[in-house]
Formats: structure tokens, sequence, C-alpha cells
């Protein structure tokens, strides 16, 4: 699993041999059966999650009982719900595994532990924090202003291989679209 998350991190900044070791000592690996929450909502989040393997969805569930899922998460990727991480208040959010999912786990003390010992590790943070934020720009941005077709296409276009492991019910969740949407979609793209 370490292997995964030292790849991940060279794409954005260099560590030695030895600041591995220390932040291998930071995190616990723990596996995910298939539907097997990471987090429910109400619970607090105590820790930070990266998958090493597998396929989650972060989501929420609205009054009527529907899902609105606000992220998947798949190797390579952090998931948590930050806000209760960080402030040690209930989740909002439950964090669910579509496929079985292997994570390395680090808890906030931990996590600051880390960066003290390993001071680099904030920079690569920095950076996936602007990422994320980019991220969630161009997402609300998508939602107001492209149709449901373009919705579809770019997310096809740039995550081709993770849609054909996530189901067309929870893509539509993800896209804000009922199934039927995506569906006519996908049959009017047929030649």
């Amino acid at each position: 699993m370490f292997n995964t998350l030292f790849f991940h991190i060279a794409a954005k900044i260099v560590l030695s041999d030895p600041e591995k070791e220390i932040i291998k000592t930071f995190f616990t690996a723990r596996k995910f059966k298939r539907k097997q929450f990471l987090l429910q909502e109400g619970e607090t989040c105590k820790q930070l999650s990266f998958i090493a393997k597998g396929l989650i969805k972060s989501y929420n569930v609205d009054d009527k009982g529907e899902d609105h899922i606000n992220l998947f998460g798949w190797e390579g990727w952090w998931v948590s719900d930050f806000h209760s991480f960080l402030s040690a208040t209930p989740a909002q959010l439950n964090i669910e595994a579509i496929e079985d999912t292997d994570v390395l786990q680090i808890t906030l003390p931990n996590y600051e532990a880390m960066l003290v010992k390993v001071p680099v590790m904030e920079r690569y943070f920095r950076i996936l924090y602007q990422n994320s934020i980019v991220t969630k720009e161009r997402r609300l941005m998508s939602s107001i202003t492209h149709t449901a077709e373009e919705k579809y296409q770019h997310l096809l276009q740039h995550h081709p291989e993770i849609i054909k492991r996530i189901p067309q019910t929870l893509i539509a969740s993800y896209l804000g679209l009922a199934p039927e949407t995506i569906s006519r979609i996908k049959r009017n793209k047929t030649p």
C-alpha cells in the first residue's frame, strides 16, 4: 500500500528514504469490503484516508432519503469529511466502499506530528488542497452552466477508466441527473 502512496507523493514532491520510513509510522492500513462504511453521517471523522486500492463514494442523504454523491475516490485519492476531521464535529458525509478497498489512514494528531517531522509534506498537502479547490470550483461552474450531455461527456473524457467501474445510478447521482437521463445520453451517442 505504501508503494501507491509514495508513487502519488512523488508526482508532487521529493522524499528521501528516511522520510518515507518516518511517514510509514504515522499510518494504519485498513481494508473495507464493498458497501462497508469508512464513515457514517453523525460520527466524528477521526481519519484522513488514502486509497491504495479500490473505489469509494462520499455522499449525503437528503430529507427524502435520496443520496447525493459529492465525490468518487479511487487509487491515489484522499478522502475524508474534512470539516469533521479538522474540527472534531459530527460528519455530514457518508463515505462508503463501492468496491473492496484498501486504505492507509492517519489521525489528526498523527497528521500534525508527521508535518512537523517531515516538513516537505506540508507542501505536498498544500498542492493537494489547491487542486481540490480548483476541482470543486470547476464542478460547481459545470453544474450551473453545462447541459446533462456536457457533464456526462466531461466525466467520460477525463475519467474513462473509472466510469467503467461505477454503476450508472451512482454516476447519475454524482452529476445531479436522473438515471434515465444517462441512459438517454448513452443511447443518443451510440452509432
